[in-house]
């Protein structure tokens, strides 16, 4: 039984400190992660707080912090897609995994394009002391206001042009969907398509900017531009689209891997043999990715990594740190079976 049982009253700050042969404030200094404690000191409170089944009032130190120690995670989409995409679940893993060190607590906030009103009253409430903010899209304009009195990361470009003071973590979404489109090309073939991304989102369009380099430096042109919305669904109901046209196409590139998974299964419907008819390239690499028939060659980006950086950049701005307002993840080419 420790020192300190269920018979005697709840520890507190100054019975730490009386315990630790110390002052309260030096209790406090270190339950408070200051650096202005002594090697020793800091070991006799540590020691008492074990001791004693010690447990700091949260609550008490975010008030006098002038903080609430939580911040938020936007992403301005419904439920089912939430739950549908794995790139959201890396990036929540990621940005929890970093803030399980901290003593920033992580609430998740879904948030409809159509009813962002919500959301938007919470954050301006004092009940986060941050934003993350995942799938912008261009009339996100909610968001964008709050960012000069709320300290924001963006997880990806977002579509504000007069939004000053904007932290962005992302991949080079053109750079990517480039090089996707190259191995197509290198493989000999001319009749280039894109499945592209909603064009109110950062990743839509620079992906399909990036294909469209590809094809120009190629000296080719494209024989379909189609929009999704980097759902399975999109990618099957556009592919099918072409080949009821009767749309030639030897080389596609779907802009995401759930996108390209859908487009699959249309071709492996119609009969058309992939790579053999048609090569076949996306972005993400993802169980869309790897349980396509045949798996997909894509750009593999790292969510996880990419939510990491969001909350460490996010938790530097609250406490007044200088940061970086864009960081480039790394994203590495994923030779597969379908090109």
């Amino acid at each position: 039984m420790s020192m300190h049982d269920a018979r005697n009253p709840k520890p507190t700050l100054e019975l730490v400190a009386e315990h630790a042969g110390v002052s309260r404030a030096t209790v406090s200094r270190v339950v408070n992660g200051s650096d202005r404690v002594k090697p020793a000191a800091r070991e006799a409170v540590e020691l008492a707080i074990r001791e004693l089944n010690y447990v700091p009032n949260r609550a008490a130190r975010s008030l006098a912090q002038g903080r609430t120690n939580s911040i938020a995670l936007v992403i301005p989409e419904n439920t089912a897609k939430f739950f549908a995409d794995p790139y959201f679940a890396k990036v929540v893993q990621g940005a929890a995994q970093y803030l399980a060190d901290t003593e920033f607590m992580l609430t998740l906030l879904l948030s409809t394009e159509a009813d962002p009103v919500k959301t938007t009253r919470y954050l301006q409430g004092s009940n986060v002391d941050g934003a993350l903010v995942l799938s912008h899209h261009a009339d996100d304009r909610s968001y964008a206001d709050l960012g000069s009195v709320l300290p924001m990361v963006y997880g990806g470009r977002t579509m504000s042009t007069d939004q000053k003071d904007i932290y962005v973590v992302d991949v080079d979404n053109v750079a990517a969907a480039r090089q996707a489109t190259e191995v197509i090309i290198d493989r000999g073939r001319t009749k280039l398509a894109i499945i592209a991304g909603p064009q109110d989102m950062g990743a839509g369009l620079d992906r399909l900017i990036g294909f469209k380099q590809a094809v120009e430096e190629a000296g080719l042109e494209p024989v379909a531009i189609e929009i999704g919305d980097f759902t399975p669904a999109s990618g099957r109901r556009i592919m099918q689209q072409l080949l009821d046209a009767d749309v030639r196409v030897d080389g596609l590139f779907a802009a995401s891997a759930q996108m390209g998974f859908g487009a699959l299964q249309a071709l492996g419907e119609a009969g058309m043999k992939v790579p053999e008819d048609i090569s076949v390239t996306s972005v993400d690499d993802d169980s869309f990715a790897r349980n396509s028939t045949p798996p997909l060659t894509t750009i593999a980006q790292n969510p996880e990594r990419q939510g990491e950086i969001m909350a460490e950049l996010l938790i530097k701005r609250i406490n007044g740190e200088q940061v970086p307002a864009w960081s480039i993840v790394d994203t590495r080419l994923v030779l597969r079976a379908s090109h």
